[in-house]
């Protein structure tokens, strides 16, 4: 399908659906109202040196995190957004210890796991940060969802995406069909299509990790980080390092301009030897993203981050996504 720049993300919506004549419209009206948190978001995002909604709102979440208030704002706003909307039956979100009810009487056929605003510790210092959602169909028949519902591989996610505010906002999802890129026109309040069909390049020369948490990797994730710092004038090598510290940017830019982010296990915290990053409202939504566009998202053990079967709400799990070739080459090395 032939998409022309400069379409609305509304009418590039409706015209999918119409190549799905079995579609009922509810997953493009789920999509309109996530559009709609995101620019509400955006606004708050762009005022919030002005607005004294900066710091800490002096709450902690169930990960043990302090919450920023805007952190607050935004899960607030997608939370109160998306109960009424009707299409979905059960929200889970990173600032939720359990999964979040609807509205009764407003229950779809649709699940929503959200990480309402990834990267927060660096909205004091005005780093890009973003909303990163997910999307899955129902297991039970009817009525309020449940945790069942929730815990989903990421296989079977039905769209996916985030948005991402920065210099300016885009919206970048896909419902596994490609993946499209929409820049919000704040003059009219609309998301344009400004990168359609979106294909990361297959190899890179960036690599996005901590080196700060080195002593605490696997003995191969060292191994592997110092291979992509040697000289190897055939691919590319070394590697440079582009690390910003938001998830949600550094998967952007590595999407568009090619890279391999690396998070692994590591042993710095015990309770959490897995790493820092959630599977179902982190890596599982950006692994379906990653693969539609040409890439790869595995564990640092060799694992197809859309074929885990999660465990739990707010499981966690090493990520290593980007470029093919480069993921690739992980894998080999790694396992």
């Amino acid at each position: 399908m032939n998409k022309p720049l400069g379409v609305t993300v509304i009418r590039h919506i409706v015209d999918s659906q119409r190549l799905h004549p079995e579609a009922t419209g509810d997953l493009s009206g789920l999509l309109n109202e996530l559009v709609v948190a995101g620019k509400t978001i955006s606004a708050e995002v762009n005022m919030a040196g002005l607005a004294d909604i900066l710091g800490m709102s002096g709450k902690t979440n169930i990960q043990g995190e302090k919450v920023q208030k805007l952190d607050e704002f935004a899960n607030n706003t997608i939370k109160k957004r998306m109960a009424r909307c009707g299409y979905l039956c059960v929200m889970t979100s990173e600032e939720e210890d359990d999964v979040i009810p609807v509205a009764d009487g407003y229950e779809g056929k649709y699940t929503l796991a959200f990480d309402p605003l990834d990267g927060s510790t660096n909205i004091d210092v005005n780093v890009n940060i973003g909303t990163i959602f997910s999307v899955h169909r129902r297991r039970t028949p009817g009525g309020q969802g449940s945790k069942e519902d929730m815990l989903q591989r990421g296989r079977d996610q039905v769209a996916a995406g985030y948005i991402l505010y920065g210099s300016s906002t885009m919206l970048v999802f896909t419902t596994g069909d490609g993946v499209q890129g929409f820049t919000l026109d704040p003059s009219v309040g609309e998301f344009y299509l400004s990168h359609p069909d979106i294909r990361t390049p297959e190899r890179s020369k960036y690599l996005s990790i901590n080196e700060g948490n080195r002593n605490y990797w696997p003995e191969n994730v060292r191994g592997f980080v110092d291979l992509l710092k040697e000289k190897d004038q055939e691919k590319g090598r070394p590697y440079s390092c582009r690390y910003i510290g938001s998830l949600v940017a550094d998967f952007h830019r590595n999407l568009i301009s090619g890279g391999i982010f690396i998070y692994p296990r590591d042993s710095k915290n015990p309770k959490k030897p897995y790493g820092k990053l959630r599977l179902l409202y982190e890596a599982a939504p950006l692994a379906m993203l990653i693969e539609q566009a040409g890439g790869r998202a595995i564990t640092d053990d060799g694992i197809n981050i859309l074929d885990i079967e999660p465990t739990d709400l707010h499981q966690r799990v090493p990520l290593i996504i980007g470029s093919k070739l480069d993921v690739d080459e992980a894998e080999g090395f790694l396992r």
